[in-house]
């Protein structure tokens, strides 16, 4: 009977010690950027408006509702779900240099009497200096270039001459997937009416992201147990 309780309360220290080693395993996985898995929803194109209602013949040639497009407007994209391409054209280069430096000197010295109850006392003895000095240098540099196209469709317009655009790109690859996704708000008067482009320097509020996932992505990623021990070492 006691060697079996023994058992027991060995077992289940066993277990508590399990339990908290799986739990600190879990939140270390836990605390480390999650791998995307799918693309985030809500870059699904736009769906154009409902065609008008066609109403009764008037007998004039000119009728606003059967889709009238101006001379000189041509097949500019400016309506919900006209499709605008997007030129992705983003370069950026930040630097910063910091620097300081400071010095402090000091000192003191007492001449004692040469004659008297102090005279026996060194004169170099009761001279004294102190000199500090600190200096500090750090500098940050980083460059960044991110290329290419993505063609989107205009999700709302706005009365300002705005509109509010969203895309996305999805390619299947043998070893994963990658997916480009982009929304903000273009000025119509920006797009160009030859190619219904506008490059995503001309776009406020701009979001861009670019991930994927697959075999590719996993081996570019480090392994559980090693942030595990980069989460517990104080080093």
């Amino acid at each position: 009977m006691t060697k079996t309780m023994g058992q027991r309360v060995a077992f289940d220290r066993f277990s508590l010690s399990g339990v908290g080693i799986v739990g600190l395993v879990a939140l270390a996985v836990g605390s480390a950027p999650a791998l995307a898995r799918k693309p985030p929803v809500g870059f699904e194109a736009a769906q154009p408006m409902a065609a008008p209602v066609l109403r009764p013949a008037t007998g004039g040639i000119f009728d606003a509702g059967l889709g009238y497009a101006g001379l000189v407007q041509g097949n500019v994209a400016r309506r919900v779900g006209d499709p605008v391409t997007i030129l992705l054209i983003e370069n950026t280069t930040t630097a910063k240099t910091a620097g300081s430096k400071t010095s402090r000197n000091g000192g003191f010295s007492l001449t004692p009497p040469t004659s008297g109850p102090l005279g026996f006392l060194n004169p170099d003895a009761l001279n004294a200096s102190g000199q500090s000095s600190f200096k500090g240098d750090g500098s940050a540099a980083q460059t960044s270039s991110f290329s290419g196209t993505v063609g989107v469709t205009i999700a709302e317009v706005r009365p300002n001459g705005t509109a509010l655009v969203k895309g996305e790109k999805r390619l299947l690859l043998s070893q994963g997937q990658e997916w480009i996704q982009f929304s903000g708000i273009v000025r119509l008067a920006d797009i160009d009416p030859q190619t219904n482009s506008v490059t995503s320097a001309k776009v406020a509020d701009a979001r861009m992201e670019y991930a994927g996932n697959g075999s590719i992505q996993r081996a570019g990623r480090e392994g559980w147990l090693s942030r595990f021990f980069n989460m517990i070492s104080p080093f």
